[in-house]
């Protein structure tokens, strides 16, 4: 008998990263991080545990003393007949109160962004967003964070080849 291979594209994630935002670390300096669970419609669960999420262009916004998760692509649930959701629409983030009125003070006072660092689900199978409260980087910032990142695998490569 031969046994055959999963497919990977057929697994389903019960729990782990479904999508991350690589270019928010480079754009933005991160001052603060923030759990959030999220809003969603039967058919976006099931897309997400398919993997199915690009987080790259989206941000929160607070309106009406809410914070909304905006412009986040989660992939349209093919099985699905009826009740199916719009691919960018905007889902409410779930956070507590104290924690709503600090991000939205921040934003207001100090000009700082709200970007959505990662999704996945956590051990319990909820899905959660990971929150930076951010500031944006000018070009400078940015190439002396390249600057010093190369530096740090340089001398990792050297303390690797004589040790």
């Amino acid at each position: 008998m031969s046994k055959k291979k999963a497919d990977p594209k057929n697994q389903l994630i019960s729990h782990g990263t479904v999508a991350q935002n690589r270019k928010a670390r480079h754009n933005y300096t991160i001052e603060d991080t923030v759990e959030a669970g999220i809003a969603l419609m039967g058919t976006e669960v099931k897309s997400l545990r398919h993997g199915r999420a690009n987080i790259a262009e989206a941000f929160a916004q607070a309106q009406g003393g809410e914070l909304y998760l905006v412009n986040a692509y989660i992939a349209d649930y093919a099985p699905a007949r009826h009740f199916r959701h719009e691919e960018r629409r905007k889902r409410k983030l779930l956070l507590h109160r104290r924690e709503l009125d600090r991000l939205i003070a921040a934003v207001g006072k100090q000009g700082a962004t709200i970007v959505p660092l990662s999704l996945y689900f956590n051990n319990r199978g909820y899905a959660k967003v990971q929150l930076g409260l951010a500031k944006g980087k000018n070009v400078v910032d940015k190439r002396q964070t390249v600057k010093k990142r190369d530096w740090e695998r340089q001398k990792a490569r050297i303390m690797r080849d004589k040790g």
